[in-house]
């Protein structure tokens, strides 16, 4: 059965990944997955937070927004009243829970990197966009902080990348996108280390149960469209690696 877009159950939308989107953070990637666009930045602070002030070990954290213009009709600006939406800090805690297992923080040093996830236009999967990106504005921050000698090789965990997956029609979907997502049965982010194996996932039936089947099925349909993802992501970061 063909989707809405026509693609397969288990296709992927376009990824494309622009990275060095900015020049001020010491990494950046603009993450464009089918109508989704995420900018991803990495910024080396070199102090870590108030309760790790004595620590000798680094930190990662991540911030996420959606911009006003992201949706429509227009969303009010997050912060204006000096909070942040409950969605929006579920979010980002899961950027930088994902985040943290791709560095090695004793070998990062008394350092912390924020990596600001924002969202440009949503169409589905900003969260995953968001760790998928993430990780190549982080790794490019990381390759930097070597050359400049502030860090040995060692400062890198595994490599990380996210999907979503869900059952839309009793079927289970790779990718959803926003129209697939706002009538899903179940809905479900997954977090790999490829190959390792999952780091997290987050899973919802919002209409009826599903199976241990079809879980299954979920699983490695997010395991193999994580690694065409991871693929892509190394071929970005070795392309401005090699451009230094």
């Amino acid at each position: 059965m063909k989707r809405h877009d026509g693609r397969d159950a288990a296709e992927l939308r376009p990824i494309s990944i622009q990275p060095d989107f900015l020049d001020t953070p010491l990494g950046s990637a603009l993450i464009t997955w089918g109508n989704t666009r995420v900018l991803c930045t990495a910024s080396v602070e070199e102090r870590l937070p108030p309760w790790m002030a004595a620590s000798k070990r680094g930190w990662v954290t991540a911030e996420y927004a959606m911009h006003p213009a992201s949706t429509d009709p227009r969303k009010r600006r997050e912060g204006g009243k000096g909070s942040v939406s409950g969605r929006s800090q579920e979010i980002q805690r899961l950027v930088g829970r994902s985040l943290r297992q791709a560095v090695n923080m004793k070998a990062l040093g008394p350092r912390q990197i924020v990596v600001d996830c924002d969202v440009l236009q949503a169409d589905g999967g900003t969260r995953t966009a968001s760790i998928t990106g993430g990780w190549v504005a982080l790794s490019i921050a990381l390759n930097r902080l070597i050359e400049s000698g502030a860090v040995g090789p060692q400062v890198f965990g595994p490599q990380i990348a996210a999907v979503s997956v869900g059952i839309v029609g009793d079927q289970v979907l790779c990718d959803l996108d926003y129209p697939e997502d706002s009538k899903a049965q179940t809905d479900a982010n997954f977090v790999l280390a490829p190959p390792a194996g999952l780091i997290e996932v987050q899973a919802t039936a919002e209409n009826g149960a599903f199976s241990d089947q079809q879980l299954g099925e979920m699983v490695q349909m997010a395991t193999t469209a994580c690694q065409q993802i991871a693929a892509l992501q190394r071929e970005v970061v070795a392309a401005v690696s090699a451009g230094a």
